[in-house]
């Protein structure tokens, strides 16, 4: 049976994308647009640079998000955008807590938060991810840390309305691994229970995503899981022909 949320298929561009590639988020919003998606909703989250043409570009039935925002809403911070700034370009999503961030950049659970919140302040939806390392999965520890992500990094104010939870196991991230349709089910059903702990007014609403290595040949049998609402896709979201095939499994 149908979730009765409504599924998200968003693609995260990354640091990919110069303005030729406009041409391919062209293709998936026309494909979006005449019901490649069936039920589900999509998003692509192209680099700021791309940001305001892409919103030009994709029209109402494919919403574009950013990658990052800064928890500020102005001031003498450098490089950084804030999600203002964001929602004013168009965006109507925002990645936070992405393990490259968390990663590259140092990003602790309390910075993911605010970071959250500053979303919701701008009226964008979050798109927060989580997710454990080969090594932390391997010590039996994968659930501890995930849950520790969900309860620092989730606002109190979260509904189904501003945030999405990206479940990304940061092993399967671009590698080609993915876990086995059991570890997927184990996780998600873990997480939906954390969030209506969290959340019991909201968090059975909440839609988890899905990330790492979704390709078109797994997306079938890895969003038909129980509790998957969707997919957060890395590479293969910059091909359209890809992108629209794994959305096609929600038609």
């Amino acid at each position: 049976m149908p979730s009765p949320r409504t599924p998200l298929v968003a693609g995260n561009w990354k640091m990919h994308g110069l303005s030729s590639a406009l041409s391919e988020l062209a293709v998936i919003a026309e494909g979006v647009a005449r019901g490649a998606a069936g039920r589900a909703s999509c998003a692509i989250c192209p680099p700021a640079t791309l940001l305001a043409k892409a919103v030009e570009i994709a029209g109402p039935d494919l919403a574009i998000g950013g990658q990052d925002c800064a928890p500020r809403v102005f001031g003498a911070h450098t490089g950084d955008l804030s999600a203002e700034m964001l929602n004013d370009a168009g965006a109507r999503y925002v990645i936070v807590g992405h393990s490259e961030r968390r990663e590259n950049h140092g990003e602790t659970d309390a910075l993911v938060l605010a970071k959250a919140e500053a979303a919701f302040r701008a009226g964008l939806t979050a798109i927060l991810c989580v997710g454990e390392t080969r090594d932390e999965r391997d010590a039996g520890r994968a659930f501890d840390v995930v849950g520790r992500q969900v309860e620092h990094s989730v606002p109190p104010a979260s509904t189904a309305d501003n945030l999405v939870l990206a479940y990304e196991p940061v092993w399967a991230i671009g590698t080609g691994l993915v876990p086995t349709v059991d570890d997927v089910a184990a996780m998600h059903q873990f997480l939906r229970e954390r969030l209506q702990t969290l959340l019991p007014d909201g968090g059975a609403g909440v839609r988890i995503l899905y990330g790492g290595s979704v390709k078109p040949d797994n997306a079938a049998a890895l969003l038909a899981i129980n509790n998957v609402d969707g997919a957060l896709v890395g590479g293969a979201s910059l091909k359209a022909i890809d992108f629209l095939a794994i959305a096609a499994s929600y038609r």
